[in-house]
Order: C-alpha cells, then structure tokens, then sequence
C-alpha cells in the first residue's frame, strides 16, 4: 500500500458475502488495515456469480488475505476463534442469528476479547422487520428510492449496488467511531449498519421536502426542478447535461451563447421566474443545444462555472482523463491473470491517494501462512488440509 495507510496495524476479520459487507472490509483495507477474509471450503460463491454480479468479488476484495475454513467442523470453527481472539475488528453479514449459532456472536467473542468492534451489516436494524431478508432491490423498494428513480407508476432501482456500498460506508463510520472511543475506554462494542434504514436517510430529503412544503415529493423524472435550465439536452450527435443554478451563471451562460433577448427579459433575471417560465424558455435552450456537436459545447463550457457533463458509461471510466491522471482508478490483477484498473478510494488524504496495485486472492491463498502465525506446523496443516478443514 501505498501512504496514507491510517489503519495499518488494525487486525480485521471478515465473514461476508455479496457487496455490502465486502464493501466495510474494501475500504477498510483500502486505509491500510490488515483485512483477512475467511472463506468457506470452495471458495465464496460471490467469486462465481455472472451478469451483473460477475463485478462483485474483485471491485470489493483487493488488499485482503484469504484463508479458507469449514465452519462446519468443530477444528474449523476452533481457528476461526483463535484469528479472532487477537483482533481490533470483526465484519459480518449473514443472516440474523447465523453467527451466533456457530458460536461466532458477539458476546461469545467479546468475553475473550473485550476490545473487539464487532460490525453487523443487515437488512434492517433491531425492530419488527429484522428477521426478514432483505437485498438492495428489496431496501430501495421499501425505502422509496426506487419511487424517486422511476417515472410515476413505474418504481426502478437504481443502476448500481448503492444502498449496498452506501450502507458498507454507514458501517465503516460506526467502526470508526468505535475506535476512538476504544481509544478512551479501551473496550469494544457491537456496530450495526443496514440496507433498510440507509435507505430512508437517502430520501430524507424527499421527506423533509413533505415537511416543509407540506406537499409530497414527486419521482424524479416528474419532479418540479429547482431550476429552469437543469436537464439532459440533445446535440448533433451525443446528449449532454447542463445545469444552470445561480443567477450569476445565468448571466454567464446568455452571454457565453450571445442570448440577448433572454438576458433582456428581467423578469427572468430571478431563478424562481425562470423555473415558472420554464415551458417559454426550454425550447430555446434545447434548439440551441442541438446546434453544436458535444465535444465542441464542452469545449466551450469547460472552464466556466456552467455545471456540465457529458453521458457517459460505466467502460468510459477505464480512459477518463481525469482519474488516469489523478490516480483515481488502481491496478488490479484478477484471478485469472487479467489486468484492469479499478476505482481507488474516492478520497484524498495529505494530498495522497490511498491506492496501491492490488492482486486479487485465490480462494485460500494465505490459509498457510496465517496458520503458521496461529502457531500452526505444517504438518498440522498438511493434515488439516486433508481432513478437508482447512484450504
């Protein structure tokens, strides 16, 4: 890794799968922590997955150890309480009460180890609706985001796993939270983030919007938008958005595009006019637009102050000028030897990025040498290994 690493020398242990708790272990791995992830015999089914899962397991597993452990068997279930016995911060994201029945619970393990942070991400906090499963879809439907995404009458979820990635992130701020306050007390806790309740937060400004205006807010495609020129706009060849959000850039943006008449008309100098005179102004604007070729309108916004963007992709991320430069996306080698880039974390720290060249793990690849650290021989390993315990 690469500096800043601020969590280097904090011991993580991971039970997860899918994206939200390899989400808390990524970020945390990303700051320098030592993550290890423990993986049943055969590896975590998320290695497998195809279409739109085939993504999960290398955006969210680089900088972790891998051991691989049958918790089915009482030798297996043993190790996984001696890796824990020593470490500052545990991950998990089964189903309510699978830990605990495995004797991997939080008070189980915090009676050995009383500095233990021990995070559970669910699919909704302690109260009526916890013991049902819940996923990503499933919270944005419940939660009302995929109501705001959609058109009226037609719910849709948002195109990437956000409430699992965002809901990892809730995880991550409670375990650090736990930290320093480990510092202060020198005693763990239990932490708990959700898919469910992180969703209500995203809309909560939906639901303040109610509060205070007294009106309930409408999907987003339906919306009233807070300003007049605020959209997705058609030019020769490819769309593009433009926001026009302060008053001063709407004086900006009629004299960048010599838009006399309208910059004459003060009776839409006010943004809230404009937002009532929307209907009159748009089809200019559109008109306008679709004069110019999108390379040759960015061209002229950039460096403005005009909020723009072009529509891209997902796989136009590989080339963006701007994360090849700044080292926004990192190397990474895949299982089977393909090499790609991914985004590193999206923060920067003493004017570094925590970023590092990562090779994603085999299902195992350092069940050896963390055993040997347990205090393992190799011939106990060997046998373990042959037992089917351990791989």
């Amino acid at each position: 890794m690469n500096q800043p690493t601020p969590l280097a020398g904090l011991k993580v242990i991971e039970f997860t799968h899918m994206v939200m708790g390899p989400a808390v272990g990524a970020i945390l791995a990303s700051l320098g922590a030592d993550v290890i992830r423990v993986e049943p015999i055969g590896g975590d089914r998320t290695r497998n997955l195809v279409g739109s899962g085939s993504g999960y397991f290398p955006m969210y597993n680089r900088h972790k150890q891998s051991i691989s452990l049958n918790l089915k068997d009482p030798e297996g279930l043993a190790i996984a309480r001696k890796l824990v016995s020593d470490a500052d911060i545990l991950i998990e994201n089964y189903r309510p009460g699978a830990m605990d029945r495995l004797g991997l619970g939080y008070e189980a393990l915090s009676e050995k180890n009383e500095r233990l942070i021990y995070c559970s991400e669910k699919g909704f906090l302690p109260g009526p609706y916890e013991n049902r499963t819940a996923l990503d879809e499933v919270a944005q439907m419940m939660g009302g985001l995929a109501y705001m995404t959609g058109p009226p009458g037609q719910p849709l979820r948002a195109g990437s796993s956000v409430i699992d990635v965002t809901g990892g992130m809730f995880g991550v701020i409670a375990i650090l939270a736990a930290v320093e306050e480990r510092h202060r007390t020198g005693k763990g806790q239990k932490v708990q983030s959700s898919l469910f309740e992180t969703t209500v937060y995203l809309i909560g400004q939906h639901m303040a919007q109610k509060a205070v205006t007294g009106k309930a807010a409408d999907p987003m495609p339906a919306r009233i938008s807070a300003w007049a020129i605020y959209d997705v706009f058609q030019t020769k060849d490819d769309p593009i958005f433009i926001g026009v959000v302060t008053d001063a850039l709407w004086e900006k943006f009629c004299k960048l595009f010599a838009l006399d008449e309208l910059w004459a008309d003060e009776s839409i100098r006010e943004n809230n006019n404009r937002v009532a005179a929307r209907d009159r102004i748009m089809p200019q604007i559109r008109e306008l637009v679709a004069t110019y070729r999108r390379d040759d309108l960015i061209a002229l916004l950039d460096g403005t102050g005009l909020p723009f963007a072009p529509i891209a992709r997902p796989e136009d991320m590989f080339d963006d000028p701007h994360l090849t430069a700044s080292g926004g996306l990192e190397d990474v080698t895949l299982v089977d030897g393909t090499q790609t880039r991914l985004p590193a974390l999206p923060i920067e720290m003493n004017g570094t990025r925590p970023s590092a060249a990562a090779t994603l793990k085999t299902e195992g690849a350092d069940t050896g040498s963390l055993l040997g650290e347990l205090g393992f021989t190799a011939e106990q390993i060997a046998t373990l290994k042959a037992a089917g315990i351990v791989h």
